[in-house]
């Protein structure tokens, strides 16, 4: 069937600050930075990668969203239990070094799963949840 992963998204409240942290923390390049002020639409992604996209968006950008959810999603960002993703390296703890150096949020130093994986874990500007794996 041919089915890749194109763009996943996750949602952003400072379009400049995610920007600065997506390009000059983990090294992605911007492809697209759409919309004006807060209502931004901005698609980013590993250079080697470059049919596989984040978009980082508007939260609750939809106009389907009622208020209520609006507020919901806005409480959840701040409590930094809306958006995840996990990314994956080849070189851990070389990556989590440069998060350091970049002021990142750290949420797990790079530890030893029980499950099998090596992973640390921060926040992105949003209080997005970024899990990095060891690759094997």
């Amino acid at each position: 069937m041919g089915i890749t992963i194109h763009t996943t998204v996750l949602p952003h409240d400072d379009p400049d600050a995610s920007v600065a942290f997506y390009r000059d923390v983990l090294g992605f390049e911007v492809r697209s930075d759409v919309g004006h002020g807060k209502m931004r639409w901005i698609a980013v992604g590993p250079p080697e990668q470059p049919g596989t996209s984040i978009l980082l968006a508007p939260p609750a950008a939809d106009p389907g969203v009622t208020e209520d959810e609006r507020r919901t999603i806005v409480e959840m960002m701040a409590k930094g239990t809306y958006g995840w993703i996990l990314l994956a390296t080849p070189d851990l703890d070389a990556t989590f070094e440069k998060l350091l150096a970049g002021d990142a949020e750290v949420v797990q130093e790079p530890t030893e799963q029980p499950y099998g994986v090596r992973d640390c874990a921060f926040r992105d500007p949003a209080g997005n949840l970024i899990r990095i794996q060891q690759l094997r």
